[in-house]
């Protein structure tokens, strides 16, 4: 059974996520301009899949993950949860749909309270939904997790700035495991490790999946990272999502011209290969968000431009299995 044959999860629909930047005249009646993060975007998320989120910084990878979990408010669109708009939520009813999202944050240690020990930082999410539970059963949960997550038991009384930075991210999983959630955003999880860290979380993260049912939203800059993890990658440009394919689908055919030029600079390990692969180079300045271009958001770097890619501005379209957002390009 393929990934889109099992529960759909998650409904996004048209989301955006606008922020007014105030103008920098002298004269107090300017209007802000507002600064298009996120400009647009469709997907659907699907019960055990992780769908990996890939672009160029600024291209609104972390502002679209923080838009589905509510941490930025989205000012348009749907967030459509288990049948429930997460953006038309407010007070308790957003937060008791917190214990089923959750979120691995990119800097391992600026995400973990310098203040509180190990074991409260786990159990802060147990303490918060579940004010019932006693303290030996909070600890006897936290303990727990923490031997599933890597972590020895009797470190539960230690600070962060003890811990190396994986195992501060090993922290960090563990706290956002601990409510036994449905989805998990990883921002960027392991951009801020070692390589063979690096391997060892992503291969944790498979293991936890595998054995939770999680659904993972994977943001990453390391395409061979997003290709090791992802059942299906979602490619973002200034704000814009511009394909969206299987993981082996994207990576061996990929048909936007901003995807292949991103495939086009990964390495390759064989040295013959390496040497006579075509990298095709992006022309012209990324442009500013507050002031995109009309039509095609890629078109001022695109070989292929023409002129009604000025014009009309494109959206997802093809198969199932592989769309694109580019006028030249018809699947």
């Amino acid at each position: 059974m393929g990934v889109m044959d099992k529960k759909l999860l998650l409904d996004i629909e048209d989301l955006k996520v606008h922020f007014n930047i105030a103008s920098k005249s002298v004269w107090p009646w300017a209007k802000p301009t507002a600064l298009k993060a996120v400009d647009g975007v469709d997907i659907k998320l699907y019960e055990g899949e992780t769908l990996g989120v890939v672009g160029e910084s600024g291209c609104g990878k972390s502002t679209f993950a923080r838009a589905v979990i509510g941490l930025v408010q989205a000012t348009e669109g749907q967030v459509v949860w288990l049948g429930q708009d997460l953006t038309k939520l407010e007070g308790n009813a957003l937060r008791e749909k917190r214990k089923e999202i959750q979120m691995i944050f990119q800097d391992p240690l600026a995400s973990l309270n310098p203040r509180m020990t190990v074991g409260d930082i786990i159990a802060e999410p147990l303490k918060t939904f579940y004010p019932e539970l006693s303290k030996d059963e909070v600890k006897q949960q936290v303990q727990a997790m923490m031997t599933r997550v890597g972590l020895l038991p009797n470190v539960i009384n230690r600070y962060p700035h003890e811990f190396s930075g994986g195992q501060c991210q090993r922290i960090g999983i563990a706290r956002a495991l601990i409510l036994k959630p449905k989805l998990v955003i990883c921002d960027e999880p392991v951009s801020a490790l070692d390589v063979s860290i690096q391997a060892q979380v992503v291969n944790l993260l498979k293991e936890l999946q595998k054995e939770m049912g999680l659904s993972l939203i994977f943001i990453a800059h390391d395409l061979s990272v997003v290709k090791h993890i992802s059942d299906r990658v979602l490619v973002m440009y200034l704000g814009n999502a511009v394909e969206l394919a299987e993981g082996n689908a994207l990576f061996d055919n990929p048909q936007h011209p901003y995807t292949k030029a991103l495939m086009s600079a990964v390495p390759v390990p064989d040295p013959v290969k390496e040497r006579n692969k075509e990298i095709q180079l992006l022309e012209g300045e990324l442009p500013s968000p507050m002031n995109p271009p009309s039509g095609c958001v890629f078109r001022t770097r695109c070989p292929q431009a023409t002129d009604a890619c000025a014009q009309t501005k494109p959206r997802l379209a093809g198969t199932d299995h592989h769309s694109v957002s580019c006028l030249q390009v018809h699947l």
